[in-house]
């Protein structure tokens, strides 16, 4: 018997972007659009920009250009086209009607990303949950879309199986989800409390997808996290336990990578994981110092974070892959506490970044100058353990110790009949 090997035929698109303002950057967004497309499996072969006052309400873009697209899509052989922006259900089938080929926009293809990356029972709830709240209101264009072209982008992950579901089943399928979903927040809460009692600060790590945040994740403790250079090459959260140079112990924690036009459904889906930022000590904001776009991807992190009701942190910002830059480069991040220079690659900086993360934690500390008597001596242990341990000198009356400890273990260990006005 002979065998034939079937492959799936790669997707040829064509980006579609639309300029309502004049500093709008679209090429740029189409460029980042090209490079979701690549990971998403799609070859993009052309990519076209329409100049509107605003964008149209039923087709996204106006009849001419919907005419160019046409004519573009049969000489190049292009069998789909993707939106950057998200489309409404009436504009993704209107504009199907009209170049009948598979249409996509931005929201779907960062979902079929996510779909393929998540590998935790808790990222794949969340994806799915997104994907079914996207393709609810969307099922009849879906339908015809998928009939035409069988699969591909938009169909991988848990939301491939249920594209033929009716509203009832998929209305059903979305409760239960956010029941799932309750449970895994309720059982976070739980570890965040747990870590709030261990007194062991926590950082989290932000930045824009593909700025190195696994890759400096990987460096500081060895996590051993996938760390490609593709958006989205890691999706569940990490977090690891790393021994300061002061001996100090920190929890620092991986997060989702944030990107412009970041879905609103992903945005809901995954809000117990992003949340981690809020419930952070520190705030550490990786930013790809080599990528042309670097002000425009801070600015789309700092409204992520203020959306999130990240607020009060002390932020450093890490400007990383320095080692690929070729002039002298003096950063600037006006809304951090610190900033530094590495490369989480090559180890530069690491040192200089170590030490801002100790600053950070000192001033959230209160210092301790005094003598403990040999009976109290297990409360330098704990100082040791939670706190920064600066000076120890054993004398004949007792234990001299100079350290900061974390404001809410002060109680626990000042020496008995020492007040905070005199300890000092």
């Amino acid at each position: 018997m002979q065998f034939y090997e079937f492959k799936e035929t790669q997707e040829r698109v064509i980006l579609i972007g639309v300029q309502t303002e004049v500093g709008d950057d679209v090429e740029a967004s189409l460029d980042e659009l090209e490079e979701l497309a690549e990971t998403a499996g799609a070859e993009t072969v052309a990519k076209v920009i329409q100049n509107r006052e605003a964008v149209h309400p039923g087709t996204y873009i106006g009849k001419g250009k919907i005419e160019e697209v046409a004519s573009l899509l049969r000489a190049l052989d292009a069998n789909g086209v993707i939106c950057d922006d998200e489309l409404s259900p009436a504009q993704m089938k209107n504009l199907q009607d009209e170049l009948d080929v598979k249409v996509m926009d931005r929201t779907l293809i960062i979902l079929d990303i996510f779909a393929a990356r998540a590998s935790t029972s808790e990222g794949k709830i969340q994806v799915e949950l997104a994907q079914l709240k996207y393709q609810q209101t969307r099922l009849a264009g879906f339908g015809k879309a998928m009939s035409r072209l069988g699969g591909g982008i938009g169909t991988r992950g848990p939301g491939e199986k249920k594209l033929e579901m009716d509203r009832r089943l998929i209305k059903s399928r979305i409760a239960q989800l956010n029941r799932e979903l309750k449970d895994v927040k309720k059982h976070r809460e739980v570890t965040r409390e747990q870590r709030s009692r261990s007194h062991i600060p926590v950082a989290a790590i932000v930045g824009y997808t593909n700025a190195g945040k696994s890759t400096l994740l990987n460096t500081l403790t060895g996590a051993g996290i996938l760390a490609e250079d593709k958006l989205f090459a890691t999706l569940d959260p990490t977090t690891r336990d790393l021994k300061l140079p002061s001996g100090q112990e920190i929890l620092m924690t991986d997060t989702v990578g944030f990107i412009r036009k970041l879905p609103h459904h992903l945005i809901e889906a995954f809000r117990s994981t992003l949340e981690e930022a809020r419930y952070a000590d520190i705030i550490l904001h990786v930013v790809d110092a080599s990528n042309p776009q670097m002000d425009e991807q801070m600015h789309t992190v700092y409204e992520t974070l203020q959306n999130l009701g990240v607020k009060d942190k002390p932020v450093i910002t890490v400007f990383n892959k320095i080692d690929r830059m070729e002039d002298i480069w003096v950063p600037r991040d006006l809304h951090a506490d610190y900033y530094v220079k590495i490369s989480a690659r090559t180890g530069e900086g690491i040192t200089e970044f170590l030490q801002a993360v100790e600053a950070v934690l000192r001033e959230q500390k209160v210092e301790i100058e005094a003598l403990y008597p040999y009976k109290e001596a297990g409360k330098i242990q704990l100082i040791r353990k939670y706190g920064e341990l600066q000076e120890e000198e054993y004398r004949e009356d007792g234990i001299f110790v100079r350290a900061f400890v974390p404001a809410e273990l002060y109680g626990q260990v000042r020496p008995e009949g020492v007040t905070p006005n005199n300890c000092l």
